[in-house]
């Protein structure tokens, strides 16, 4: 049997997010060991096997100069955006195949700091670019923003150093990230300044989205299933919990504790689900900045839902998705997740993962986590501490980013 590519690499990815604060693509990071030579061909037959047209567009960040060779010389016309490090084109050997790939009609894209840019001639064979701002190049930018009410004036006939149509990473600050995005017209920013993001909203109660809220509630109004209601509810972490925290509340005075989605909606009945849910719209959140946020913790429950194989139990299932979905709500309501989770009667598995750290779902949640950085160690050592197969928590990644849907502009 051929050993499959996926068994000898180790991928991480981060989201691309647009000016509408929408997916526009994932930048998938690929490090194959230092003895491992990786067929670059195979990896991307395996790749295109697995997306469809609605799956995100890619960005291919290649962690070692062996495998940027590899997928320089062997990536077909139409293959994924290959990233290539700034630094890395001192080196004559990648210089040549940036070139000759480009003449192929590559999609290249240049990775780097914003102040160290490439001349014409090498420029030229990039298509696009991921650019880090160092400090001083952030205060320029933010100088020359339009400001909120109290703040200084900007600076008069500055030009911002962002360019507009690139990609930026590392962007921290909710700002900067306004700034890039919707004043210069940056293509996308790669990660999202969520801690900022989220510091931002601490004056007042977390609320879970407007959009959310109404697109249940016309789910309801067209009949649909129960599978369906519990999906969409799925989509907010924060609604998920408010709904649970409300189905055990002494004013519902039932008898058992509702430990999940599933059981709340059963056992609420529709009329009053539809109640409780236009009591909440008046107070829901629209900020869009906040989408982003909410859209990486559906990723990490779904990511546990794949690593942690549940068989054909349903109600296993939802209950990992659900660990992974409540496992981020201390940054969003600013307390501690012990005491949050401690509200409500959820599986001691859930508790014990978020936690403790321990139990049968905390490798499925570690992995998770590790997979949303370009830190090839820390999933090298969650496979061997939990005695997990690199090929299969790869190919459950794939699937992941995969299933996940990217609006593309009409033709």
């Amino acid at each position: 049997m051929v050993q499959s590519v996926l068994g000898s690499l180790i991928l991480g990815y981060r989201p691309l997010w647009n000016r509408a604060r929408k997916l526009a693509g994932i930048q998938l990071y690929a490090q194959n060991e230092a003895a491992t030579v990786v067929d670059a061909a195979h990896l991307l037959r395996t790749v295109q096997e697995m997306w469809s047209s609605t799956s995100p567009p890619l960005l291919l960040s290649a962690q070692t100069r062996q495998l940027l060779c590899s997928l320089l010389d062997e990536a077909p016309r139409g293959a994924p955006w290959i990233e290539v490090r700034g630094d890395w084109l001192s080196d004559s050997a990648i210089l040549a195949r940036v070139k000759a790939a480009h003449q192929r009609g590559l999609k290249l894209v240049w990775r780097g700091d914003l102040a160290r840019l490439p001349g014409p001639e090498v420029a030229r064979c990039f298509d696009n670019s991921l650019l880090s701002l160092r400090p001083e190049d952030a205060v320029a930018a933010l100088q020359t923003a339009p400001t909120r009410p109290g703040g200084p004036a900007p600076v008069a006939h500055a030009k911002s150093p962002v360019l507009a149509g690139q990609m930026y990473e590392n962007i921290t600050s909710r700002a900067l990230m306004e700034h890039c995005l919707d004043q210069q017209n940056a293509l996308a920013l790669a990660g999202w300044p969520a801690e900022d993001v989220l510091y931002h909203q601490r004056h007042q109660a977390p609320q879970p989205s407007h959009a959310v809220i109404f697109k249940l509630m016309k789910a309801i109004d067209a009949e649909q299933s129960l599978e369906t209601f519990e999906e969409i509810m799925g989509e907010d972490p924060l609604l998920a919990y408010r709904f649970m925290v409300y189905t055990n509340s002494a004013a519902l005075g039932l008898r058992t504790g509702i430990d999940s989605l599933r059981r709340g909606l059963v056992m609420m009945g529709y009329g009053s689900i539809k109640r409780w849910l236009s009591d909440q719209l008046p107070h829901a959140s629209t900020d869009l900045n906040l989408r982003p946020v909410r859209e990486s913790m559906l990723i990490r429950a779904q990511l546990m839902t794949h690593l942690l194989d549940a068989g054909v139990e349903n109600d296993l299932r939802r209950e990992i998705y659900l660990c992974g979905l409540l496992s981020q709500l201390d940054d969003v309501m600013g307390e501690s997740l012990g005491t949050i989770l401690r509200r409500i009667p959820l599986s001691e598995r859930i508790y014990d993962a978020n936690v403790l750290g321990t139990g049968p779902y905390v490798s499925g949640l570690q992995m998770a986590r590790a997979l949303e950085s370009e830190d090839a160690g820390a999933i090298r050592k969650l496979c061997e501490t939990h005695e997990m197969d690199l090929e299969e928590v790869n190919r459950a990644l794939l699937r992941v980013l995969a299933d996940l849907e990217v609006e593309r502009p009409a033709a």
